[in-house]
């Protein structure tokens, strides 16, 4: 008996030590590691490479059995949803060691919508998934190893639950919620599953079917019910109920301490109550709080960043950028803010570095995109060294006018010829709560200038030359808040209107508040309001503006000028594109009307078209124009005024 005993204890030493020579020799995979490269052939003989798909945001290496169902039914849930959902942005490859015509025969059987790769060689071992399968490694951003799972069963459960966690990171909400039913079919009181589904309908701004989520999920468990709580609290903050939100928060307070995503809650709800420093304690304990979801605890570290580099304190929220990123590898808010931190100290090359690297994981990040193309042209600039220079001396001169409250000298012109239009962008506040993305003023403020400069009708001041210039006058966002500096601003860049205004950002959208000031009459010109809601992407709502604002424009200045010349069905007028005009740019031709005696009162009448014009030519000064219709013979000296038309969307067709 002793004698087997020994036995049984020397053949289980031997297997210890197989394991760790063969963990010696091929490395452990763990989270955070870099994949180990391969290069296998699917069961058709075509050759397939880990390098590449590197710039795929992730990658499922699915290592299973062919003679196992239960090592498939994780596999066909995958196939099953890269079928249903065509826009799901992930590689998903089956691995097996089977021989070549029993993995053949699979494939002619299951027909998987993803590639069956057969290992040949010691991929397996090097993912350590040649005795338990199936094993699951799940790779992020760079091929980073994100998680890896082994084993059917509960494990598979597992593993799809995680995979729903990250689609929610990557705001995949559809698949997300796919993922979390999928589990729980066969595990209908699953907590994490029914939670992922929850966040997945809040994200998506479903608060009916998200609050009837988490209202389930409270019958599942005492636990269960505080997960649901803290839940909940997040949803009435989104929905503006700041006191059943923090009513929640400190009934999961008092009940689970140690949980840390309340904290959250109660910091962005502090910080739009104008409570900053109360808001950033709440962030910090949030961060230091051991009991929070993998998907939640980014968020803290993003926030605290924010309130941090909203104070200018840029080295720490870069930092606590990076924590967020090492979390959390799709959440590219903090990716991208981190890249803000680095535009507002002028490091204009790591800026566009992380940028590129928020658009890399995700390439619907409008704000990043126009971030880094705005990073490119200063990046540019920087190299131009004549352009440079001539800048740098305009600088100087507006600062010294500025200083000297000296404007630049109207142009001698007659009063019915129009003026060029200048727009100037003076300040786009960020007010209310705390956006989880840092920059979208920046974002839209140069985005529409290049939107507005492109449509020829508006000369918009370039936003580089308005930064050096803030920058080289020290003024800050409070200084710009006045408004007889925005004014003096405008006017020694000789902009007929500046734009200044706020973004709001409320629990459930942003509104855009923005004012158009004529810098003559200091009379408010325009007022432009829009909520840049969930439906529409950044750049739609900016289209939209851009529309809006032409608009405006068009109808409170429309271009007038006289007809310089008539030749047969064409005229030329004293307008050209360095006043606005464009090919197509229509004119009505005015005739002045006497005016009309009435009691003692002489009645001005209102001038008449007697002609419309399209513009089908255009030079710096000059415009020429085809007759579309006209009443009577037209004259040198007539008066001509831009006809109001609607404009239609950037992208569309007129």
């Amino acid at each position: 008996m002793k004698g087997d005993v020994k036995k049984f204890i020397g053949l289980v030493l031997v297997y210890a030590v197989l394991l760790m020579t063969a963990g010696f020799a091929f490395g452990q995979i763990t989270k955070g590691q870099q994949a180990p490269e391969f290069s296998l052939q699917d069961t058709n003989g075509e050759e397939y490479a880990l390098d590449q798909v590197k710039d795929r945001p992730m990658t499922i290496l699915y290592f299973f059995d062919v003679a196992s169902r239960p090592s498939q039914d994780g596999l066909f849930t995958l196939g099953g949803l890269l079928e249903k959902y065509a826009g799901w942005d992930t590689v998903v490859w089956g691995i097996t060691a089977a021989k070549p015509q029993a993995a053949a025969d699979f494939v002619k059987k299951a027909a998987p919508p993803f590639p069956v790769l057969l290992d040949t060689s010691d991929v397996s071992d090097s993912y350590q998934a040649r005795s338990i399968l199936p094993t699951v490694c799940i790779l992020g951003p760079g091929q980073k190893v994100l998680d890896v799972f082994r084993g059917g069963g509960k494990t598979t459960e597992v593993m799809l639950v995680r995979l729903a966690e990250r689609s929610l990171q990557r705001k995949e909400t559809a698949i997300a919620k796919a993922l979390s039913e999928t589990v729980e079919k066969t595990d209908p009181n699953n907590v994490q599953a029914k939670l992922v589904k929850g966040y997945a309908s809040l994200k998506e701004g479903k608060m009916d079917a998200a609050e009837k989520t988490f209202n389930d999920l409270a019958k599942v468990s005492p636990q269960a019910d505080i997960l649901a709580k803290e839940a909940l609290s997040s949803l009435y903050a989104k929905k503006g109920d700041d006191q059943k939100a923090l009513a929640l928060v400190k009934e999961v307070e008092a009940k689970a301490p140690d949980r840390g995503f309340v904290h959250v809650v109660k910091g962005d709800v502090l910080y739009r109550q104008n409570k900053p420093a109360e808001a950033a304690a709440e962030f910090k304990q949030a961060i230091a709080k051991k009991e929070v979801e993998p998907f939640q605890q980014a968020i803290a570290y993003n926030q605290l960043g924010r309130v941090l580099s909203n104070k200018g304190e840029l080295e720490e929220a870069r930092r606590l950028y990076t924590e967020a990123e090492v979390i959390d590898p799709y959440y590219v808010e903090a990716t991208s803010n981190k890249g803000v931190t680095y535009e507002k100290e002028g490091r204009w090359d790591m800026a566009l570095d992380s940028y590129r690297k928020a658009l890399a994981v995700d390439r619907s990040q409008d704000i990043a995109a126009i971030l880094a193309r705005k990073a490119e042209r200063m990046l540019a600039l920087q190299k131009d060294t004549a352009s440079k220079e001539r800048m740098d001396k305009l600088v100087k001169e507006l600062a010294e006018r500025f200083r000297s409250q000296q404007a630049l000298p109207p142009e001698e012109k007659d009063e019915w010829t129009s003026r060029p239009m200048v727009l100037s962008f003076v300040d786009v506040n960020e007010v209310g709560g705390l956006s989880p993305q840092d920059g979208m003023s920046l974002a839209l403020v140069s985005q529409l200038t290049d939107q507005l400069n492109a449509s020829g009708r508006v000369h918009v001041v370039e936003r580089a030359l308005m930064e050096q210039l803030l920058q080289e006058l020290n003024l800050g966002s409070s200084e710009l808040a006045d408004p007889a500096t925005a004014l003096r601003l405008g006017r020694i860049l000789a902009a007929k209107l500046i734009g200044t205004g706020s973004l709001l950002f409320m629990p459930d959208g942003t509104l855009l508040n923005l004012r158009l000031v004529d810098t003559e009459t200091s009379g408010i010109a325009s007022i432009l309001s829009q909520s840049l809601g969930q439906g529409d992407s950044f750049e739609q709502n900016l289209n939209r503006l851009n529309r809006d604002i032409l608009t405006a424009i068009i109808d409170k200045y429309p271009l007038q000028g006289y007809v310089v010349n008539v030749n047969d069905k064409q005229i030329m007028a004293n307008l050209g594109s360095n006043q606005g005009v464009v090919t197509g740019t229509a004119f009505e031709v005015l005739e002045e009307k006497p005016p009309i005696e009435y009691k003692g009162r002489m009645l001005q009448q209102a001038a008449q078209p007697v002609a419309v014009l399209e513009v089908v030519k255009v030079e710096p000064d000059l415009c020429y124009a085809k007759i579309v219709r006209q009443d009577r013979p037209l004259h040198r000296d007539d008066k001509i005024r831009e006809q109001k038309v609607a404009l239609p969307m950037t992208g569309e067709k007129p």
